[in-house]
């Protein structure tokens, strides 16, 4: 899966999981498990260094490849995106080809430029080929440089320069992949010579248009670029109505923003469905089109039919990291956490340095409890991508998902709150909610709420229910009331355009909760786990924050109930929460809350112990 829709992912968790003070943790092993724990670490250490270089087995490496970023020689620096797309589309086109082992763009991004030592960089891709390019383009004439070399002696096994005009660009791509196939020694089906040579527009006009969509999609998350590559891909399919990729990723850049609230106005939704549809009516032998089927089915929460839309782009596309991350996904979603782990290990076997990878297998861990398997995970991304604050801040986070709040903040305590970080806030945040520091908790939710560019959506929807609960726990019952009622205007009017949203209704319920109205708190506690319909994670979200919203109104019966019913569920619990979050005050010398707690703490070490492989 795409950086972006990785990112987007792990935003719409962070909704969940913020509301719900949502994290899990167990302390306390005996020597004997501790004895046990080492060994098993060790053998993960062991298969977990094999999963991420694949290629070192002699099958593998002599058809491995990575293609790193293709240099723009241009004189305009704005044609950098033409030099990126080139490199793209021959990437695309080499995972088509089922002989050879493609490492994805994400792990290549940070080898721009002048990369250096490519037997070193080929050593930490696990790849036995590297393949180096330079774009040249000068009005309507371009230069495409692109040569590939054996890593191991830096020998160079083929070279092509490709002196084209933008009208005659639109088959190199398929040139290129053709030939690095065949100086390798890889037989091509008839299927995948006709992919390779297939031209997805005969506009070059549509075709620019489509590239500049492309980098806006696979750059960095950002609302800003999103849009504007969805204008983009509208471009191209303007100029050529028959060009099915065009179509097909505007149909999942249009999804995404709908999926993450970036448009609530626009009919995202209605036009992803369509554009979809018009991708497969186009070319229903086309990868895209089943991508974009795929990223609408699972959007729309048809596990099923996104399970089988997906696998048949990965029939298409056998070598792309995206569709093994997609299909993880959606196991995800639907509960299979344990075939989600496999899949996700399998994207990351394709694709080492992509964070966001990393990111959704340390959730999917996480949701099982092997919080010791996930920091070997997220110590494997650190280590190929060091100081990134995601990483860093997840690690914190698998820390208080076991309680241990001095290793957490050991993680944390010197990175600056950051408002614009969805992790930061929330683990930093959360931190301090469990140490009763609630001056800092305050402050840092008035800091978001008073940006200039502070937008209620679906990734700030819990920060008045957790503003308010804080004063209320520090004693300014003033304030608490104040913000309750500016949270309960402000998301009632959000909610007639989300309607029955579950971390919408989940935060409204939390509110609710705060001014004392008990009744509408149990509603619409309720009315947040049914509107998770099939989706099991928020799912299961919405029956934790079910949990806490019923204590925080005083319904002490039920609260219990539901905290009995959490803790025979497979899922990891948040032991933190349970052990130190306020909302539990007055309930931890109760025998059932006692039996719950025991429970979430046996599922932790249970599944740490057992997990050998992550």
């Amino acid at each position: 899966m795409s950086t972006r829709n990785f990112v987007a992912e792990l935003q719409r968790r962070n909704v969940h999981r913020a509301a719900l003070f949502y994290a899990a943790r167990q302390t306390g092993k005996t020597m004997d498990r501790w004895i046990i724990a080492v060994l098993a670490l060790a053998v993960v250490l062991l298969l977990t260094d094999r999963l991420l270089t694949p290629s070192r087995t002699a099958a593998t490496a002599d058809k491995s490849i990575a293609v790193l970023p293709f240099e723009n020689l241009s004189a305009d620096a704005d044609n950098a995106y033409f030099a990126t797309g080139i490199q793209d589309e021959i990437l695309t086109r080499l995972a088509k080809v089922g002989g050879l082992r493609v490492t994805s763009r994400t792990s290549t991004a940070e080898y721009g430029g002048h990369p250096g030592n490519l037997k070193d960089i080929a050593a930490k891709l696990g790849v036995a080929h590297i393949l180096e390019g330079s774009v040249q383009k000068v009005g309507n004439k371009v230069r495409i440089n692109v040569q590939l070399i054996r890593a191991a002696d830096d020998s160079h096994l083929w070279g092509e320069i490709y002196d084209r005009s933008t009208d005659d660009i639109l088959g190199v791509q398929g040139e290129v992949a053709t030939a690095i196939a065949r100086t390798l020694d890889t037989r091509l089906s008839g299927e995948e010579q006709q992919q390779l040579a297939r031209k997805p527009t005969l506009n070059p006009a549509a075709y620019d248009a489509y590239l500049r969509g492309l980098e806006g999609h696979k750059a960095a998350f950002s609302p800003v670029l999103l849009r504007a590559a969805s204008e983009n891909f509208a471009e191209a399919v303007r100029l050529d109505p028959g060009f099915a990729q065009a179509w097909a990723y505007k149909s999942i850049v249009d999804g995404l923003i709908h999926f993450n609230r970036l448009d609530l106005d626009s009919g995202r939704l209605d036009a992803s469905r369509s554009e979809a549809a018009k991708a497969m009516e186009l070319a229903p032998e086309a990868a895209e089109s089943w991508l974009a089927r795929g990223y609408l089915l699972y959007r729309t929460l048809d596990f099923d039919g996104a399970r089988v839309a997906f696998a048949e782009a990965g029939q298409r596309l056998p070598n792309s990291a995206e569709v093994f991350g997609a299909r993880g996904l959606v196991e995800r979603r639907a509960g299979h956490y344990e075939r989600s782990v496999e899949l996700l290990q399998q994207a990351i076997a394709l694709d080492p340095g992509n964070i966001s990878f990393v990111s959704m297998l340390v959730q999917s861990l996480s949701i099982l409890g092997r919080t010791e398997a996930s920091r070997i995970w997220l110590d494997r991304g650190l280590a190929l991508n060091p100081g990134n604050v995601v990483l860093i801040f997840q690690k914190a986070d698998s820390y208080l998902l076991e309680g241990d709040l001095e290793s957490a903040g050991r993680m944390v305590d010197s990175q600056l709150l950051d408002i614009e970080s969805a992790w930061m806030m929330r683990v930093k945040l959360l931190l301090a909610t469990f140490r009763r520091d609630f001056s800092t908790v305050i402050a840092g939710y008035h800091a978001a709420l008073a940006a200039p560019d502070f937008k209620l959506d679906g990734g700030t929807l819990d920060y008045y229910p957790l503003l308010g609960w804080s004063q209320r726990w520090q004693g300014d019952e003033k304030a608490a009331k104040a913000t309750f009622e500016e949270g309960l205007a402000r998301i009632t009017a959000l909610r007639e355009r989300l309607g029955g949203d579950s971390a919408l209704l989940a935060s409204l319920a939390m509110i609710e909760a705060g001014l004392g109205d008990s009744e509408a708190a149990r509603r619409d506690a309720r009315m947040a786990v049914e509107s998770a319909g099939n989706d099991q994670i928020a799912r299961f979200a919405t029956r934790d924050a079910q949990a806490s919203i019923l204590a925080l109104a005083g319904l002490r019966d039920e609260a219990l109930d539901a905290l009995a019913t959490l803790a025979d569920d497979p899922t990891a619990q948040n032991l933190a929460d349970l052990r130190l979050s306020p909302i539990w005050d007055g309930y931890r010398d109760e025998p059932r809350f006692k039996q719950a707690l025991a429970k979430a703490e046996a599922k932790i070490a249970r599944q740490n112990q057992t997990a050998v492989v992550p």
